[in-house]
């Protein structure tokens, strides 16, 4: 018998129908499961840190605390993939520049609903198996002398990049974009899945949306903004936020050391 992975879900939004539509659309979908239904921003938060949810539909506009703020109040390690839900197509800019995988603005279509679906299922494949590359990376560096390559599956195909090759990453929307000695190789990966497996191999985040290999930065001067700029062996310049300007400075002095 095939048992089938079910992702927890929960729905939030003030309008008792549209969480009803948007269950009943959901019951549709084996490997989803509706853990929890939210009236109320204050009480979603109190369900997404019990439940813990792999999905999030969520509404923007609601009275006290909106979804947006349902966003500030949790931990990066909490939040769910995200479809934010709305009448309201005015916050689509805003509900990206929150990471949102989507927005579903109503009235909706069951055709835009499947497709939001198929969307959603893929990135959970691709966070389930981000996340058994990190746990199998820790399980070597437990297991033996640490990686000097660094192995990154990428739809169908393997990717192996040793680490010497990489000047740079940069986050490109939900990718990340590695900057080699002589070329760039954009893969499905998230920054902070890549920064988790690199930093105790020679890289240093260097601004929410940078991580830089140690070896190759050759300058760090400080800029009348407080922040600092580092320039990289290729020429790049990176502005490194405050922050981070203490890891980058610890990073480069244990660079140094002998």
């Amino acid at each position: 018998m095939t048992v089938v992975k079910t992702w927890r879900t929960v729905i939030v939004d003030d309008e008792p129908l549209a969480r009803q539509t948007l269950r009943l659309l959901l019951a549709r979908e084996e490997d989803f499961t509706v853990v929890a239904e939210c009236g109320h921003g204050a009480e979603a938060i109190d369900a997404v840190r019990r439940e813990h949810p792999d999905v999030l539909l969520l509404d923007v506009q609601m009275p006290e605390v909106d979804g947006f703020e349902v966003l500030r109040q949790l931990t990066p390690i909490t939040v769910p993939v995200v479809i934010f839900v709305t009448a309201f197509d005015r916050y689509a800019l805003r509900a990206f520049e929150q990471h949102a995988l989507d927005y579903l603005l109503k009235p909706f279509s069951d055709e835009r609903f499947a497709d939001v679906v198929a969307r959603t299922r893929t990135r959970l494949h691709e966070r389930g198996f981000a996340a058994m590359a990190s746990r199998l990376t820790a399980l070597l560096a437990e297991k033996g002398p640490e990686p000097r390559q660094l192995v990154i599956r990428d739809g169908g195909r393997t990717i192996v990049i040793p680490f010497d090759d990489i000047v740079w990453i940069e986050a490109e929307d939900y990718c990340a974009r590695l900057h080699l000695r002589n070329r760039t190789v954009l893969v499905r990966d998230s920054l902070r899945a890549l920064a988790d497996s690199l930093n105790r191999v020679g890289f240093v985040r260097v601004h929410r949306s940078a991580i830089a290999n140690v070896a190759c930065i050759r300058e760090l001067v400080p800029l009348a903004s407080g922040d600092q700029r580092l320039t990289l062996v290729d020429g790049t310049m990176l502005k490194v936020s405050r922050t981070h300007r203490a890891g980058v400075v610890k990073a480069l002095e244990h660079q140094s050391a002998p």
